[in-house]
């Protein structure tokens, strides 16, 4: 499998152990089979940086892979990772439960795999914790602006297992500007879907006051 990297910098030795803790799953080094995607991600200010390629063999290695099923689960581990400021006793209580019962035991595996969520994103995400919006809604706005699926080095046996292939510099102008319009597109496409009806949809209220869980989430 081929995979890209977007950073600031040039990096041939990806390191096990570093990185920061806050990220989405966690520590791990993060990637996209998506070079276009990467060089966007390379160019989040204007200055620019460069998309890195590398190798990867996954046969012998253990890949969790989030599905559409699985949103409540992918925004368990997002709040157990990130630092998330709440707005409410409310928005704290719902991701408190949201947590404890969706998290997955990601401890066993070597790669994750599944949706992105830059800082802006989590516009979404709060409007689904402050019962704003469905699961469903959610679902689909974390589809909008097409962010595309991460891949998550998290073993020392991942690590062992990438090569670098090479690094070229990203041109600035051309996918700073991509990444904005990507930004900027997602948002407007975001407020069209609250004005959307969602009355039949599951909101987190529902979830936390039911007290559901995975299994009868993916039933309904």
């Amino acid at each position: 499998m081929i995979i890209y990297h977007g950073s600031k910098v040039q990096v041939d030795e990806p390191l096990y152990g570093f990185g920061k803790r806050e990220n989405d799953y966690g520590q791990g080094f993060y990637c996209t089979e998506d070079i276009e995607l990467a060089k966007e991600w390379a160019c989040q200010t204007p200055e620019g940086g460069f998309v890195n390629k590398y190798e990867i063999d996954i046969g012998s290695l253990e890949v969790f892979t989030f599905d559409d099923a699985d949103i409540v689960s992918w925004l368990a581990l997002l709040l157990l990772n990130r630092k998330v400021r709440y707005s409410s006793p409310l928005e704290k209580r719902i991701a408190e439960y949201i947590v404890r019962e969706f998290a997955p035991d990601i401890s066993g595996y070597d790669i994750i795999k599944g949706y992105r969520a830059d800082d802006s994103y989590f516009t979404f995400i709060r409007s689904f914790l402050s019962n704003t919006i469905s699961i469903e809604q959610l679902g689909n706005a974390m589809k909008l602006g097409q962010l595309g699926q991460q891949i998550c080095l998290k073993s020392r046996k991942s690590f062992e297992a990438i090569r670098f292939i090479g690094s070229d510099p990203v041109d600035a102008e051309k996918y700073y500007s991509k990444w904005m319009e990507r930004d900027v597109s997602a948002r407007n496409d975001f407020y069209r879907l609250l004005e959307s009806d969602a009355e039949n949809g599951i909101f987190a209220r529902d979830i936390v006051d039911k007290e559901m869980t995975a299994d009868e989430l993916r039933i309904q």
